[in-house]
């Protein structure tokens, strides 16, 4: 009986270990976002345990009446769904710094009064997504972003945004 328990758990141990997806050890490439305006991000990865990575994304955003840029740093679980399939999920802090442009009309002079403010804050946020690693070193990722900033209300940073994001990575 002994002998058939420790058959059934190297069975189930070798399943278990051969299914698992290694992730790369690094991966670097671009990230395209569409939080509060379309923007791109350069972004890296680096895995530091088995199955675990740290992501670093610095990047810009471009809306109607602002320009930004943002630093992010993510902390990501990665788990295996099959073959080249893995989803991932993590928690993240970040770092933005944006430039409101804004005009206001003033009727007693009949003109137009244009200013500029600027905020910089930090971030909170979190990511969960589905990536597809190819054959040869290229990774292809879909994923969500929430974001919490807290600055001033010139970004409107009391609301929680849904950045979208599409990256494309060389892996090495």
């Amino acid at each position: 009986m002994k002998k058939l328990i420790l058959f059934a758990l190297t069975c189930m141990a070798t399943v278990t270990f051969s299914n698992a997806q290694e992730i790369s050890k690094n991966a670097i490439g671009l990230r395209l976002g569409d939080s509060r305006g379309f923007g791109a991000e350069v972004s890296y990865q680096r895995a530091i345990f088995e199955n675990n990575r740290l992501e670093f994304d610095f990047g810009w955003r471009d809306g109607k009446n602002y320009d930004g840029i943002k630093l992010i740093g993510l902390y990501q679980w990665v788990w295996n769904i099959d073959g080249g399939f893995n989803w991932y999920a993590g928690p993240g802090v970040g770092f933005a710094a944006f430039k409101h442009e804004y005009e206001r009309y003033v009727p007693g002079q009949n003109a137009y009064y244009y200013e500029d403010k600027r905020d910089a804050f930090p971030i909170l946020t979190g990511t969960v997504g589905i990536e597809y690693s190819f054959d040869f070193p290229l990774l292809l990722s879909l994923d969500l972003r929430p974001e919490l900033g807290f600055g001033d209300d010139i970004y409107d940073n009391n609301d929680l945004d849904i950045d979208v994001g599409l990256g494309v990575r060389y892996q090495f």
